[in-house]
């Protein structure tokens, strides 16, 4: 594997925004207890309905349409407690406790991924260095899709913005039965293998916790429902399109968009801002302004102030994000927040910009 230099970021100067950002957020917004606790009711109520709509397949599933709804419910649940109490809890913001937040991790194994895994590809990687060719891996994850400038340009891609559309639902069936795989086993620009050596255990689980993820979720069904195997196999099928649907809305709307940076290191690796200004360069808000949108989609809404506080829970940003915007205007740096209907519209417009041969001055580099 080729061997690549950590990037590094700028020293912050003597007027630095962020250190002055993060006093004012200390002082003001996280001395509200009540927001801690809300989401951990949250994120609690959202586990028990899990496992309601799941009772709901066995108990209701004999009905083909009370079948579909429970699996559609528990797919849409799943990746709704994924981008909320995982996530928060994966970045030691859910509980006040490291080992409280550890354990409830172990949520991502009932769906059938590996936590370990997870973790290091989200922190270690796409936290560390968002938008960064050879390092950010929630951006970079298949050749099917071209989404960074330097990235080899296929025949293919010039109609990326057309099939897309009917890959992303499959994108949770791709995560746990082909993309963790290739984290664990391969070798060809292993991004993970690059920071760190996997533990033999974590392999280990990883065949168990999606074994009893098919296990629970369709061999169940079809043992005790009196349905036919290809119906109940259709309505897992319909779960995980549903959670991929739900779930891509986040994930293309907060860091590839048509006007997305994607900034460069030196040969030396060294990035031309400091870590917060990278932050509030390549990351993007949308729905913010909507309480449902921030009830469904957590610290994604609010995605800027996720970026320059991930250790905080998701339930604080809509607090912290005025503030946010304020140093931004008084520093002259970038906020976006898109409606979520723009934010997607955007980024397949970026998709179909990126799928032909772009000019250099066009490709919203810094």
């Amino acid at each position: 594997m080729e061997k690549l230099k950590r990037p590094v970021y700028l020293k912050p100067g003597a007027d630095d925004f962020f250190k002055k950002m993060h006093k004012e957020v200390e002082e003001t917004v996280l001395k509200n207890k009540s927001l801690h606790q809300y989401n951990i009711i949250k994120s609690l109520g959202v586990l028990s309905l899990y496992f309601l709509f799941y009772a709901g397949i066995l108990f209701f599933g004999n009905n083909t349409a009370l079948l579909y709804l429970f699996y559609i419910l528990c797919g849409i649940t799943m990746i709704v407690l994924f981008i909320n109490a995982f996530h928060d809890a994966a970045h030691g913001a859910l509980f006040k406790k490291p080992k409280h937040n550890d354990m409830f991790t172990y949520v991502l194994e009932l769906f059938g991924s590996n936590r370990w895994l997870w973790i290091r590809r989200h922190i270690s990687l796409h936290h560390a260095y968002p938008n960064v060719q050879d390092w950010d891996v929630d951006m970079k994850q298949s050749d099917i899709v071209r989404i960074f400038p330097n990235s080899p340009l296929f025949n293919y891609h010039k109609y990326q913005h057309i099939y897309m559309w009917l890959i992303y639902p499959l994108y949770s069936l791709n995560w746990l039965y082909i993309r963790d795989f290739k984290d664990f086993f391969g070798t060809k620009n292993n991004y993970v293998k690059r920071i760190t050596t996997i533990p033999k255990v974590e392999v280990y689980r990883l065949f168990i916790t999606k074994a009893l993820n098919l296990f629970y979720l369709l061999f169940v069904p079809m043992a005790v429902l009196n349905q036919p195997w290809y119906v109940v196999l259709g309505g897992w099928f319909a779960m995980h399109v549903c959670a991929s649907v739900v779930g891509v809305v986040a994930l293309v709307s907060t860091h590839v968009d048509e006007h997305a940076h994607f900034p460069q290191a030196d040969e030396e690796g060294k990035l031309s801002s400091t870590w917060a200004m990278h932050q509030m360069i390549v990351t993007k808000d949308f729905s913010a302004n909507s309480g449902l949108a921030n009830f469904l989609y957590g610290g994604f809404t609010h995605h800027v102030a996720h970026h320059l506080f991930p250790a905080v829970g998701h339930t604080y940003y809509p607090y912290i994000t005025p503030i946010i915007k304020r140093y931004a205007e008084e520093y002259g740096l970038p906020y976006t927040n898109y409606p979520f209907y723009a934010a997607v519209r955007s980024h397949f417009r970026m998709l179909k910009n990126k799928g032909v041969q772009e000019n250099i001055m066009m490709t919203g580099e810094i």
